[in-house]
């Protein structure tokens, strides 16, 4: 394979002929600019680092650990961008984000209480693709598929295609959500709804808005921090002038992962109206300590991101070398309260199968 350690020039995708026309007479052409940016954020994710040995040496480090990495893939493939590599630290195999994306030879260790779905999600199907957990709020899983394989994902090995994540799928979805006058909140997730582009997604909200009884939509995503160009203006206009309240809740473990391109993105969001909310996952050796944790929170706050949930990890086959002890995360947290505002403290959680809602394992 290709070595990938500096990245290829980009081949700028040839935009439609009405665009290139109305570029040319200087007149504005809204539909060409959307074109543009899918176009964008697309051929970045077609860019991204699909190989264990490619990303090792990218990020500097020996064949040895590339090996190793290579080795430990197993059946949950290897996907990051390459925004997000080039956040990573040279030549230190500890990095925080590295850590998070990497194969390692633990994955392949059984351990006793990790299993492949860990919060039970396939018994809770209410349609194709619609996870009903919680009192008046349904989880719809708009797509299968991410822009980053996180290693400790508790859904990674969660079956899309048979739990019905498809385009059939999504309208008996959205029809079950309908005919569920008790349902207040549809929660897009997956995998990551903004893989949707934003003609496809436009298209979901308009289904969703509607329906009379919802009022909240609350969008699940990674991407505006590893890809964030997929927060194009368009998908900002297009939430905030949904009839439905948008909230956007991103996921980000470390202050390493909001550069200058993710605050960017929050900016388009925060702009446009949308409230932004982080969960991050306690991670062993990526966020166990007080002051990536403090970090973190700072800076979501600096970006106008309301630090939301802090999860212990659910116990995932092939995670439990991220595992951090409850005890551990308690004290974490307490020095967190005693470091931080209020209201730049999350909540420290696990989510239990079977519970209405996350159990808080620290106080408020």
């Amino acid at each position: 394979m290709q070595s990938v350690a500096a990245r290829p020039k980009t081949v700028k995708p040839a935009l439609p002929a009405s665009t290139s026309t109305l570029a040319v007479q200087g007149q504005p052409d809204p539909a060409g600019a959307a074109a543009a940016d899918d176009l964008s954020w697309k051929q970045l994710l077609a860019e991204a680092v699909r190989d264990a040995g490619d990303l090792c040496r990218m990020v500097g480090l020996p064949e040895a650990v590339a090996k190793a990495a290579s080795e430990a893939q197993g059946g949950f493939p290897l996907l990051v961008p390459r925004g997000f590599v080039g956040r990573m630290e040279q030549g230190n195999p500890l990095d925080p984000l590295l850590l998070q994306v990497l194969p390692q030879p633990a994955e392949q260790e059984p351990q006793p209480g990790y299993v492949a779905d860990p919060l039970a999600e396939q018994g809770r199907l209410a349609a194709p693709g619609l996870v009903q957990k919680y009192e008046k709020r349904a989880l719809l899983l708009a797509a299968g598929g991410c822009a980053v394989n996180c290693r400790y994902c508790f859904r990674r090995s969660f079956p899309y295609s048979e739990a019905g994540v498809s385009q059939a799928g999504l309208r008996q979805a959205i029809a079950a959500i309908a005919a569920d006058v008790s349902l207040e909140e549809v929660i897009l997730s997956g995998g990551d709804p903004l893989l949707l582009d934003d003609d496809r997604l436009s298209a979901v909200l308009e289904q969703l808005e509607s329906i009379p009884h919802l009022t909240r939509l609350r969008i699940h995503s990674r991407l505006p921090i590893v890809l964030p160009e997929r927060v194009t203006e368009r998908l900002a206009t297009r939430l905030a002038a949904s009839r439905l309240t948008p909230l956007v809740v991103v996921h980000a473990n470390h202050a390493a992962e909001i550069d200058a391109s993710v605050a960017a993105a929050f900016r388009r969001l925060n702009a446009a109206g949308v409230m932004l909310l982080n969960q991050s996952v306690l991670l062993a050796g990526v966020n166990d300590s007080l002051e990536s944790l403090a970090a973190l929170s700072l800076r979501l706050i600096d970006c106008r991101v309301m630090p939301y949930y802090l999860h212990l990890l659910d116990r995932v086959t092939g995670a439990a070398h991220f595992a951090v002890d409850d005890a551990r995360g308690v004290e974490l947290h307490e020095a967190l309260k005693r470091r931080l505002p209020g209201y730049a403290v999350p909540r420290l959680v696990r989510e239990i199968p079977g519970e209405p809602s996350k159990t808080w394992i620290s106080g408020a």
